[in-house]
């Protein structure tokens, strides 16, 4: 007997409910009945096991190198001279929870579409399509339930992640709410690659094939956005009305390090065109990027020090990235309209949503569009489907 064959249907009705309660509690069943049998499924494989043991070592790693390198920039920093002005370094809870974070948001793109690519058209391989099909299930329903189970396994990658990335608020530096938005966005970006590796599962004939696939959409969410971004802000150049910073003196003395360390400047002059890339024009390309996504929505603390002996972590750098790119030369060009440009850019205007809006609307086409290649009886199959 076929481990398909263990679905069953959606519950009836209970006798007295009302028909729209009964209905979609039917439905939501059987969404249940078929997350349930790919969950036996995968429990079933030693690989599912392989890879969460892999994903903890690496992440272990990950932090114990990042650990220590923050300890042995620590020790050099401590014999030598230090420029008068510049900060206390935070604790090394920072720096950690920017590298896991980093390092997580990546595996996790790597391993969500393996998750999803073959959850359709592999039991069409295997010939178990078929029987869910000629069951009371719905295409919705076949291709939710696969949907969820494999997001509900990419969450336990992400789950297995959390102590790490807890470690790191502990040591200090950051506050709950990091932790809290990152995971929250973190699951939010699984779901949108598990969405589109079961949509494009559903299209593809060949698991093969949607792995594929699969990667390529991810790449060109991650690489192709910095690369088409990168093209289309060649095709915003313009100019934005600017004077000449002025810079106060700054005095060495013998053997001592420059003082004050950052000077401030003032803009005088007068106003001229001067040639500048207006980004915010082509800013959305740059939103629909996963790492964009989780860096502009966590909520960092506003930062007061200097630019010139500012460094933030790698996923802060990227939000602040993100602003320039939004805020255009008007907000980033030195002395642009005769003023002082912040060193550190507020989230005035967040990306995230714009990008996460984007992400969503791809994941749902495709899942629309492989809902109506389930839909059966179907007209055209390709060569060689096969089918039961």
């Amino acid at each position: 007997m076929s481990k398909a064959a263990e679905t069953l249907p959606g519950p009836a009705p209970v006798p007295g409910q009302a028909p729209g309660r009964g209905a979609v509690a039917g439905y939501l069943g059987g969404i249940r009945d078929v997350v349930v049998l790919e969950l036996k499924q995968r429990l079933r494989s030693r690989g599912w096991y392989i890879m969460l043991a892999v994903w903890l070592v690496l992440i272990a790693l990950v932090t114990a190198i990042t650990w220590a390198g923050w300890n042995a920039a620590m020790e050099s920093r401590a014999v030598m001279p230090v420029p008068d002005g510049m900060p206390e370094p935070q604790g090394p809870g920072s720096a950690i929870f920017e590298v896991v974070l980093a390092f997580v948001l990546l595996f996790a793109l790597l391993v969500a579409p393996a998750l999803s690519a073959n959850a359709v058209n592999g039991d069409r391989a295997g010939g178990t399509l078929a029987i869910l099909q000629v069951t009371l299930l719905t295409p919705g329903q076949i291709l939710w339930g696969k949907f969820c189970a494999a997001w509900l396994v990419a969450i336990a990658f992400l789950a297995a992640s959390t102590p790490f990335l807890v470690f790191a608020v502990l040591l200090g530096g950051l506050s709950a709410g990091h932790i809290l938005v990152s995971l929250l966005m973190l699951v939010v970006e699984v779901a949108v690659i598990c969405a589109i590796g079961v949509g494009i599962s559903a299209l593809a004939g060949r698991p093969l094939f949607s792995i594929v696939v699969t990667y390529l959409a991810v790449a060109a969410l991650v690489v192709g956005s910095l690369i088409a971004f990168g093209l289309g802000v060649q095709l915003t150049r313009g100019t934005v009305l600017a004077n000449q910073p002025v810079y106060p003196s700054m005095e060495f003395g013998p053997g001592s390090a420059p003082g004050p360390f950052n000077p401030e400047y003032t803009c005088e002059g007068p106003l001229v065109e001067q040639e500048a890339f207006h980004t915010e024009r082509v800013a959305w390309l740059l939103a629909m990027n996963p790492y964009v996504v989780v860096a502009d929505a966590i909520p960092y603390p506003e930062r007061t020090a200097p630019v010139y002996y500012y460094s933030g972590g790698m996923i802060e750098n990227i939000s602040q990235g993100a602003r320039s790119a939004i805020a255009g030369p008007d907000g980033t060009y030195t002395c642009a309209n005769g003023q002082v440009q912040p060193q550190y850019l507020g989230q005035s205007t967040p990306l995230w949503p714009l990008g996460l809006t984007l992400q969503v609307a791809l994941a749902g086409l495709l899942l629309w569009l492989g809902w109506r290649s389930l839909v059966t009886p179907a007209r055209h199959l390709a060569v060689g489907t096969r089918i039961a």
